[in-house]
């Protein structure tokens, strides 16, 4: 796989994560927000993977 689809696929588990969280609070579902910060970390990470990739 590539930087750039890293990069990408990172910033769109970060974007699912954000909503899974954002619904988690509105509906006080605290196991949706935990499980939305923890695919915006996934998604961080995956990003700084592909910026790693295309530095190289």
């Amino acid at each position: 796989m590539s930087g750039a689809e890293d990069k990408i696929k990172g910033a769109a588990k970060k974007a699912e994560g954000k909503v899974n969280e954002t619904v988690g609070k509105a509906t006080d579902n605290k196991s949706q927000q935990i499980k939305g910060k923890a695919q915006q970390v996934a998604g961080e990470a995956r990003k700084k993977v592909g910026e790693i990739k295309e530095s190289n």
